[in-house]
């Protein structure tokens, strides 16, 4: 495990959704995530830990406000590092922990016309905010204060899969060197949230 987080001492990450044929055929499966470097060398892998039938039916009938666990392998499919996220109507939250040790969470604000995050550590103290501004719907930058820190930025995917399908790509920018591990984790881990958040197709009416 300490060889595969000291990757997350590498400035960028790529996070890339993968699909799979049944979902082709309209047949929603559980979310799934490469994460590679720049130079497309995976480093991690990231899944969604769904329970069968009624995970399937959580996700058509409580889309992005149910309840769920993104479990982070590495590339010996070892895991690294999970994230919860409760069940919520409002003010979403996820937990991220490693091992049991708790490593902090996101923590929705309210904010009008933007999106709004607390990053705490695990004792609860804020460490970093996530604002996405309402002209900037793909960036969601991280500060300490007025520095900016880090980023997440969703990538153009192409006209069909914009369109058409839920395949979507994120870089991750670590942009101030001295973000320890447990803060690369939860921004790492806030790039799926982002996802699964913003992107997925929403509850099933």
């Amino acid at each position: 495990m300490t060889t595969a987080l000291s990757r997350l001492s590498e400035p960028e990450l790529y996070v890339r959704q993968k699909r799979e044929l049944a979902e082709f055929f309209g047949f929603e499966t559980r979310n799934k995530y490469a994460i590679s470097t720049p130079d497309r060398q995976e480093v991690f892998y990231a899944a969604e830990q769904r329970s069968g039938l009624l995970g399937m039916l959580a996700l058509y009938f409580l889309g992005h406000w149910r309840s769920f666990d993104i479990a982070f392998f590495d590339t010996s499919r070892t895991e690294a590092f999970r994230a919860h996220h409760p069940f919520r109507f409002f003010f979403q939250r996820l937990e991220v922990s490693a091992n049991g040790r708790p490593i902090g969470a996101l923590q929705q604000r309210f904010a009008f016309f933007t999106k709004r995050f607390d990053v705490v550590d695990g004792n609860g103290n804020v460490i970093l905010e996530m604002k996405s501004g309402l002209f900037k719907l793909w960036t969601f930058p991280f500060f300490r204060g007025e520095q900016q820190v880090a980023v997440i930025e969703k990538k153009w995917a192409g006209v069909l899969s914009e369109m058409f399908t839920d395949k979507d790509n994120f870089r991750v920018a670590f942009q101030d060197p001295s973000l320890t591990a447990d803060q690369r984790m939860l921004i790492l881990a806030a790039a799926v949230f982002v996802d699964l958040q913003y992107f997925e197709r929403k509850a099933q009416s």
